[in-house]
């Protein structure tokens, strides 16, 4: 039986147990990596996260086994406010995949590291710089007490990285600007003016991320909801 008091081990032994060769097959199709995976869905993974609970040690233990289930378990199950800038770094050095990256960069904004972002972004691995632009789509959206001028000023990170092609990176940079643009009033001008900036750009791929967050940030919907 999996509960709080259950180890590395034994939740390893329940995750290998669950392994379906139908769903690994499923996950491929969206991009994530199987070589090391159990296809074990993350709605399912998050159930067995609560009833394990938080455990700082056992979530590294979880994460070295290097199976893509085990990491997403030990992120889901890591204490926020323990976590450090160089157990954040030790995890990024192993990133392989654009979900896990996600899911650490919610740990991170969580855990209040948002000092990261420059150096994640900074970083040329492919999978490192997207956590930066990862982050500062959570952080537009889960920060809600954090000054609008904190989240403004990653437009500059964005700008400088816009025409990277590489398409984990591309996609989390456009994900930044349009969370930016949608946290509220006063974010909405200057990243929408960002994204018109990089449309009218020679680059191929500014142009790709300024019009299609052009688009989004000009929606009635968009409009409407910022305007509340």
């Amino acid at each position: 039986m999996i509960g709080k008091t259950a180890s590395a081990a034994d939740l390893l032994e329940h995750l290998h147990s669950l392994r379906s060769e139908e769903s690994l097959a499923g996950i491929a199709r969206y991009g994530i990596v199987t070589d090391a995976a159990l296809g074990i869905s993350n709605p399912v993974l998050r159930k067995i996260a609560r009833v394990a609970g938080k455990d700082h040690a056992r979530a590294f233990a979880l994460w070295d086994s290097g199976i893509r289930e085990a990491r997403l378990l030990a992120l889901f199950t890591m204490e926020p406010k323990r976590l450090t800038a160089a157990e954040a770094h030790r995890l990024a050095g192993d990133f392989v995949s654009w979900e896990i990256v996600d899911a650490a960069a919610d740990l991170f904004v969580e855990a209040g590291l948002l000092a990261l972002i420059e150096e994640f972004a900074a970083e040329e691995r492919e999978f490192v710089r997207r956590a930066a632009f990862a982050m500062i789509a959570g952080a537009a959206v889960h920060l809600k007490r954090e000054p609008d001028g904190t989240i403004i000023a990653w437009l500059a990170l964005i700008e400088n990285h816009a025409a990277d092609p590489r398409n984990f990176v591309k996609k989390a940079v456009n994900w930044a600007l349009r969370s930016i643009g949608k946290r509220s009033h006063a974010c909405h001008g200057p990243a929408l003016a960002l994204a018109q900036t990089l449309a009218a750009s020679a680059d191929r791929t500014e142009r790709w991320n300024g019009k299609d967050c052009v688009r989004e940030l000009t929606a009635e919907n968009t409009l409407a909801r910022i305007s509340r």
